[in-house]
């Protein structure tokens, strides 16, 4: 099954197939959204005392997985296949500008999963070093879900001529989400690449995936998108061409 059929919710399991992106390279940017190292580093189970701490621990076990097997080494290729074929690259990451983080957004100071504290220069904020900028590449830095929302994004897309975002990163139903359909609000053609994201569950991944699929983003895989491409690279050069194969 082809992304025009898959990860279709019930609104549109009748709707026509969608056309494929227009995708300029020249208007067209990678964002890599919140995969930091407070995401995926954790102590070894063995150092847990408590048996609600182990079990927290396995829960949490199939993303940590899929974002070592997976994710992680899909967004490298990612960027590398930008990077090859000089398309922008940008990064964005959560950070608070105080040590006590009180310039962070309400929905980060909430009790529970989203009340995070990762002051700016602090290693658990940085990017983890797979998916390091690379250059001058743009980073922005956020208190918001949305990348668009509580940075100078939208500006900076703006002055760089983008038309197109491809999507990647973590959570797909929190702060993926929440900057496709920023971007979609901005007219944006934003693209998701879903085995370059992730969510704590495989399922709350599949449901959001369907969520926003065909109203706010074209939801595909990297090789659909890549596929995509390098038909776009061959059809605007003089001579045979095609994009830069994946790592």
């Amino acid at each position: 099954m082809s992304w025009k059929t898959r990860n279709r919710s019930f609104y549109y399991l009748d709707a026509p197939e969608p056309l494929e992106p227009t995708l300029d390279p020249a208007a067209t940017a990678l964002l890599v959204i919140d995969v930091q190292n407070t995401y995926v580093e954790r102590p070894p189970r063995e150092a847990l005392t408590s048996e609600a701490g182990r079990q927290q621990w396995d829960a949490w076990t199939p993303f940590h997985t899929q974002m070592s097997d997976v994710v992680i080494p899909n967004i490298a290729s990612a960027l590398s296949l930008f990077r090859a074929n000089r398309i922008e690259c940008v990064h964005a990451r959560i950070a608070c500008r105080t040590q006590d983080g009180r310039d962070r957004s309400l929905s980060q100071k909430k009790p529970g999963f989203n009340n995070l504290l990762l002051p700016k220069n602090e290693r658990s904020a940085q990017i983890v070093p797979a998916l390091a900028p690379v250059g001058d590449e743009i980073t922005v830095i956020k208190t918001t879900d949305s990348a668009l929302t509580g940075t100078n994004l939208r500006l900076t897309l703006h002055n760089l001529g983008i038309r197109t975002v491809v999507c990647a990163g973590i959570f797909t139903d929190q702060c993926v989400a929440s900057t496709v359909r920023s971007l979609a609000d901005e007219s944006f053609e934003v693209i998701v690449l879903e085995d370059c994201c992730a969510a704590a569950t495989a399922e709350l991944h599949a449901q959001e995936l369907a969520i926003i699929n065909m109203i706010y983003c074209d939801v595909m895989t990297l090789a659909e998108f890549a596929d995509i491409l390098a038909r776009r690279l061959a059809a605007a050069s003089p001579t045979p061409a095609s994009a830069a194969p994946l790592p």
